[in-house]
């Protein structure tokens, strides 16, 4: 029997041509886990460090395919799901999910691009939450696309809300929200919240809640319990932040191999 060196986790998410986020971050950050990479790309765009100006879906069709071989081919330890780009995209994927259940699956619900351009019509909001919240093993909104994926203003009933539709947990990240520190909250049926605290940079970064969520994907398939994995992708995001840079005009974008870097 074949043994495998490292885990696999199968990313299915958007190409951002600038590097900040999208599937070349989700490459960086598992790379530093020790992890392997296998991706299926869901949309191209046409990004610089200021903003999304377009959004081009791949098929639907063309998405499963590039799914199936993989999973066929390879061990997936966990998916991590990020910008989807279609209604028919999510169906597509939530089909995927209900094929392997035995598989961790993370969604980092893409709702927007830093710069304001909406990456996610109507449409596409109910087909995450028909389709793939209530198979996710984690969600992970920042508190803007909480809200919106819900229609409350309380974060916390924001992930009751999500909960109820079958997710097994919910990180809400507080980014977005004034204060002086970021606050994130990790959700759980019937364990008490956990909140951890970070102060709060400076700049404004493209790529975090990919970053977060690759970790914490990451974390799952090695097999890292769910609330310690959690912690541990909040530290390495926030250091990746801090290491971080400004490579054009725009946001600055997470230095994600600074261990390697710094061995």
């Amino acid at each position: 029997m074949q043994t495998i060196p490292k885990p696999i986790i199968l990313s299915i998410a958007g190409h951002d041509p600038s590097g900040g986020a999208g599937i070349q971050a989700d490459i960086e950050t598992l790379a530093a886990f020790g992890c392997h990479a296998a991706t299926a790309i869901t949309c191209l765009t046409v990004q610089d460090s200021h903003n999304v100006h377009e959004l081009i879906p791949l098929p639907a069709d063309l998405i499963s395919r590039q799914v199936d071989t993989l999973v066929q081919d390879f061990p997936i330890g966990a998916i991590k799901i990020g910008l989807i780009g279609s209604a028919e995209a999510a169906l597509a994927i939530g089909e995927l999910l209900v094929r392997h259940p035995e598989i961790p699956v993370v969604l980092d619900p893409i709702l927007a691009a830093g710069g304001g351009t909406e990456l996610a019509g109507e449409t596409l909001v109910k087909a995450i939450l028909e389709q793939i919240i209530p198979r996710s093993t984690l969600v992970t909104p920042n508190s803007q696309e909480a809200r919106r994926l819900t229609r409350r203003q309380e974060l916390e009933a924001c992930a009751d809300d999500l909960l109820s539709r079958g997710c097994g947990a919910v990180l809400i990240t507080g980014t977005h929200e004034a204060a002086t520190d970021v606050t994130n909250t990790l959700y759980r049926r019937g364990i008490p919240h956990h909140r951890e605290r970070w102060p709060r940079l400076d700049d404004s970064y493209h790529g975090s809640g990919c970053t977060i969520a690759s970790a914490i994907a990451a974390g799952l398939a090695r097999g890292v319990p769910l609330a310690e994995a959690v912690s541990e992708a909040q530290r390495f995001t926030w250091e990746s932040l801090v290491a971080g840079w400004r490579p054009g005009k725009g946001q600055h974008i997470p230095d994600r191999l600074y261990r390697r870097q710094s061995e």
